[in-house]
């Protein structure tokens, strides 16, 4: 059972380096997105974010505010479990590309102008645990085990 798509996906050689980057990344995306779709953590809900979307032109606001929450509030609870790290990453990654080229990019590299780099780095973060896997100590790693008995 070893050449299984799932235990393709889930299997992962990278021990415990990904656990080191899967944990701050995952809990920096859960706030983010609770931010989007909750108002928490200072952040405007899905109303106002919905609406800030819609004043820069993405529409429809409010259904891209809800699918960039989801994407980083559930998608950084698959990365801080190592729950199909693998797809939760790559939807990070373009959720991060989509922030890059439609709201940073403008602002030069620098946070301090609004700038990509924080967004950059956190597409780095993703890609480097799409092509890694989840590692040891995650969900994807039992399960994986688990299949190959």
């Amino acid at each position: 059972m070893k050449s299984t798509f799932l235990n393709k996906l889930l299997s992962s050689q990278a021990g415990l380096s990904a656990l080191a980057l899967r944990i701050p990344v995952g809990i920096i995306f859960i706030a983010h997105g609770a931010q989007k779709l909750f108002g928490a953590f200072g952040g405007y809900g899905l109303e106002g974010t919905g609406q800030w979307m819609a004043s820069i032109g993405l529409e429809p606001g409010y259904t891209l505010a809800f699918l960039a929450g989801s994407a980083e509030f559930f998608g950084g609870i698959a990365l801080l479990v190592g729950l199909l790290t693998r797809p939760a990453a790559m939807v990070l990654a373009i959720t991060m590309l989509v922030a890059i080229f439609s709201v940073h990019i403008s602002n030069g590299l620098f946070m301090a102008n609004n700038g990509y780099e924080y967004a950059l780095a956190l597409l780095a973060a993703s890609v480097c645990l799409m092509f890694s896997g989840a590692g040891k100590l995650s969900i994807d790693s039992a399960i994986a085990a688990r299949s190959e008995q």
